[in-house]
């Protein structure tokens, strides 16, 4: 959604996406003691101050057996973050021969709900593109769409992109890969499916497990990994994973937010270093900037950790 989207606040209360998990101790996966053991206690008493419930997933790709996970597996509604299984999803199609990501669509705003086939359009002012709605009823390349659908959050952009791979195949990818917990029903705004629940979900241990896939250029393909790495970087919202690291690291990443939520979850390169994924999730946060200050503090936490490790 977009970046100051409003979202009933009831979608934060029960059900099975929001269990009001607490803040369970930090895991280090892999028995051996390690030089990241301190950062355990450091992001623990970080995530402390947030009133909400948080999830982190942590692994450096030098070593994979190790994983900073705290609530790794708890179900978060998935926001933005969906929208990087989608991208898979259309590399995937692309490989397979479905269609060419140079090909065109239209661009509408009408779609049809899940639950009941219901016609819903998006509304301009609550998606962080708008540009794209001045071209109703033009083409554009699916490529084009996907890169904005990835850098600017384009909410239209993605439902044209969902409806055009289904929504069902990207989940079943996501099966593929490993991630169980990743569950793309639907597009964006399909209210009558958010009201009976039917949400779009994610943990941070799949996000983390997807994010690993396409920096070791294991999704789709090699190319198509770094194709996508290379979309990751462009992104446009980085208050939280980029925001208090050096300038000269790079982030592929993609966020997501809405009311009482922010999440963030990527690939950071450090020059000359190592290179580590990171996943940061949060709901019914009573301050969510607060929230966001303190995922980017966990973020230079981990950055640190790294960069002083042998």
């Amino acid at each position: 959604m977009s970046r100051r989207a409003s979202v009933p606040n009831r979608l934060f209360s029960g059900g099975l996406f929001f269990l009001a998990l607490p803040l369970s101790a930090p895991r280090l996966v892999s028995g051996q003691p390690h030089p990241l053991d301190a950062l355990e206690r450091k992001v623990r008493t970080a995530l402390d101050s947030i009133e909400g419930n948080v999830a982190v997933a942590f692994r450096p790709l030098g070593a994979p057996s190790k994983a900073l996970l705290i609530n790794g597996h708890a179900l978060f509604h998935a926001a933005s973050t969906m929208k990087t299984p989608v991208m898979i999803e259309l590399y995937r199609q692309a490989r397979d021969g479905r269609f060419d990501l140079g090909d065109s669509i239209r661009v509408k705003n009408d779609f049809q709900s899940i639950v009941d086939g219901r016609s819903y359009a998006l509304t301009p002012e609550d998606d962080s593109y708008e540009a794209l709605y001045d071209h109703l009823g033009e083409k554009r390349p699916i490529r084009t769409l996907m890169r904005k659908m990835i850098t600017a959050s384009s909410n239209l952009a993605t439902n044209l992109l969902v409806e055009k791979v289904g929504a069902r195949n990207v989940t079943r990818t996501m099966r593929r890969y490993g991630a169980d917990g990743i569950q793309v029903r639907r597009g964006v705004e399909d209210i009558a499916a958010y009201n009976q629940g039917l949400n779009n979900q994610t943990s941070a241990h799949d996000l983390m497990v997807i994010f690993e896939r396409i920096a070791r250029g294991n999704a789709v393909s090699k190319q198509a990994s770094q194709d996508m790495l290379e979309i990751l970087k462009e992104q446009e919202y980085n208050d939280m994973i980029p925001a208090r690291l050096p300038d000269s690291v790079a982030v592929a990443h993609k966020t997501g937010w809405i009311t009482g939520l922010q999440h963030d979850a990527g690939i950071v390169f450090v020059p000359g270093g190592p290179t580590y994924v990171v996943v940061l999730l949060s709901q019914n946060l009573d301050d969510e900037d607060a929230g966001g200050a303190v995922f980017a503090q966990v973020s230079r936490m981990m950055f640190d950790a790294m960069v002083r490790a042998p």
